[in-house]
């Protein structure tokens, strides 16, 4: 388990976090959510002990990455937005010089897994300086899981990937976190990228943490009036409802503005008894939308 209680960063007169706290239970996938300069890489690099904080605590397995930073790394991988690869060197050749320096057991057979998982079997041998931005990536990504660690920090993972490269992500970390219930923590700005993975989702602003919880459970604070399109077949018409004034897109499609998510139900049994329901849907209740309706709501805090 990750625990953060009250952190806090200070670079000369920038306050880069400001009393932080949550915690990341084990074997789950957490996203972290914020624009650049929130704290989000920050934030991770006091959690990994590449960092001190200016106040605070964190553990990491009952770990204190300050005091027990070895130890730290050795349970944890970390991959940051540079790959930290030499790019003189080929590919395989940077996976073999890491596993040395972590002292992996049976190095060869773990690189030869990752590679497979990677797909990278036509580019190892191949100088990381001709590599394009995802391919560095993928073997840096492959790096960071050479010693098999149990918690994963992952600092914006897809970006320069490609739309097949980003999917291989998304599936590496799913099977990750499902068949070695590995801990993860993972930050990136696209937000539909984080919504296919993640289990609960922490909100940065400004150096602080604003809001944290499941989607469904930050959707129902942030989503208390929803809009509702329904697409549907009414042979009396859209007018059948007109105590609910219904915004009509078409013969077949019209909106409907409720007061509380506990109209939806009542809608929907109405609608079904003047006609046939083929979809209905909650506009505005994606991860994107909710975390726009977040930062508004704490835009002047």
């Amino acid at each position: 388990m990750i625990e953060v209680r009250n952190i806090s960063k200070q670079f000369k007169v920038h306050q880069a976090l400001n009393d932080v706290s949550f915690k990341v239970e084990k074997g789950s996938v957490t996203g972290l959510i914020g624009p650049n300069g929130s704290g989000k890489t920050t934030l991770i690099r006091i959690m990994n002990g590449v960092l001190g904080a200016s106040g605070g605590q964190v553990s990491i397995n009952g770990l204190d990455p300050f005091r027990e930073t070895e130890n730290v790394l050795a349970l944890c991988g970390t991959l940051t937005e540079q790959s930290g690869l030499y790019e003189n060197m080929s590919g395989r050749d940077n996976l073999i010089f890491f596993a040395e320096a972590f002292g992996v057991p049976h190095a060869k057979a773990r690189i030869d897994e990752l590679v497979a998982l990677f797909e990278l079997q036509d580019y190892q041998h191949r100088k990381v300086g001709t590599y394009s931005t995802g391919m560095k990536k993928r073997v840096g990504l492959a790096r960071v899981l050479l010693h098999r660690p149990s918690v994963l920090f992952l600092d914006e993972p897809t970006n320069g990937l490609d739309p097949d490269g980003i999917q291989m992500v998304l599936r590496i970390i799913r099977r990750l976190n499902q068949e070695e219930n590995m801990t993860i923590l993972v930050s990136s700005h696209v937000l539909s990228q984080l919504s296919a993975v993640c289990d609960r989702y922490i909100f940065m602003e400004k150096g602080r943490k604003v809001e944290e919880g499941t989607e469904q459970e930050i959707v129902n604070r942030y989503l208390t009036t929803p809009r509702i399109e329904v697409e549907a077949t009414m042979p009396d018409g859209w007018m059948a409802l007109k105590e609910y004034k219904p915004e009509v897109i078409s013969a077949y499609k019209a909106i409907f503005q409720l007061q509380s998510r506990d109209e939806i139900p009542v809608l929907l049994r109405r609608l079904t008894a003047y006609g046939q329901v083929y979809q209905a849907r909650i506009l505005g209740s994606d991860l994107e939308s909710i975390y726009f309706a977040i930062r508004e709501a704490h835009h002047h805090e």
